[in-house]
């Protein structure tokens, strides 16, 4: 359980990287050639993106706070990039941002206060994760959410340095 004084563990940014992280290590596992680069790398931003912001929050320097903040940021728009290989190389769709699967995608609200959310997020959304065209369009939604999280994240934390 997580309590509301676990700090960093309990953000929003966090929880959702969290489940990034751990959803792009499956869906690598199960679609990703293990012996290319593209699966390290995979791995790898959604790892970064995940401890930049651990990081960040036990860092005495607000400067290096948004640095490692932006790094974070940075690694989603990279894994994001991934997933949209991936579904092009594949000759698969990328759902558009009304189709009712990403409208019900973005509305997830992760809990932050479980250690994960896979459970939740597939019972929730219905989709059958075996199939590659399902598990990159969700993998991509979250990428773009976190994105959004995070630039929000971002800003709060250059308006309380300059404050």
């Amino acid at each position: 359980m997580i309590t509301k004084t676990s700090g960093y563990k309990s953000l929003l940014v966090y929880r959702t990287a969290v489940t990034i992280y751990d959803l792009t290590t499956i869906f690598c596992e199960r679609f990703i050639d293990k012996r290319s680069r593209t699966f390290d790398q995979m791995i790898q931003a959604a790892r970064s993106g995940k401890q930049n912001i651990a990081e960040g929050s036990k860092e005495l320097s607000a400067t290096s706070d948004i640095l490692l903040s932006s790094v974070s940021r940075s690694s989603y728009t990279e894994l994001a990039e991934d997933y949209e290989d991936f579904l092009r190389q594949h000759g698969l769709p990328v759902w558009d941002k009304d189709d009712l699967r990403v409208l019900k995608i973005r509305a997830f609200r992760e809990d932050v206060n479980v250690l994960t959310n896979l459970a939740n997020l597939s019972n929730w959304t219905n989709l059958d994760f075996n199939k590659p065209e399902n598990f990159a369009n969700l993998m991509l939604c979250l990428c773009y959410k976190q994105g959004y999280l995070m630039d929000r994240f971002l800003i709060a934390k250059q308006d309380k340095f300059v404050k």
